[in-house]
């Protein structure tokens, strides 16, 4: 070990010069019985669910087969609603899945599609 002849008085100091805080708060871009606003999108809910559940999932960043899991769309919209800061809670998440999951899926589609 090496003798330091210099002592040291301060330690290094952290200036933080710039910040914001924001709520981080939205919403769906629409609501939950708005899903025929977008005819395809209604569409494809109605005759072909599993396509526009597919889509969902990979604009997600998840794999194709999650609308083909038990309860894997609840998980689903829950992470769409973390990651995009829309308030609710994975209570309301199961109510619309469970109770009109089709125009879940639509609400989800249009909210990707405002947020391109």
């Amino acid at each position: 070990m090496a003798y330091q002849p210099n002592v040291i008085n301060t330690q290094p100091q952290v200036t933080v010069t710039q910040y914001s805080v924001s709520s981080g708060s939205s919403e769906w871009n629409s609501n939950v019985c708005d899903c025929c606003d977008d005819c395809g999108i209604c569409l494809c809910a109605s005759f072909i669910p599993c396509i526009l559940g597919c889509k969902v999932a990979q604009d997600n960043g998840d794999s194709c087969c999650i609308p083909f899991l038990p309860g894997a769309m609840i998980a689903l919209r829950t992470s769409i609603r973390s990651r995009y800061h829309i308030s609710g809670s994975v209570c309301d998440d199961w109510v619309v899945m469970a109770c009109c999951p089709l125009c879940g899926l639509c609400q989800m589609m249009e909210t990707f599609i405002a947020l391109i």
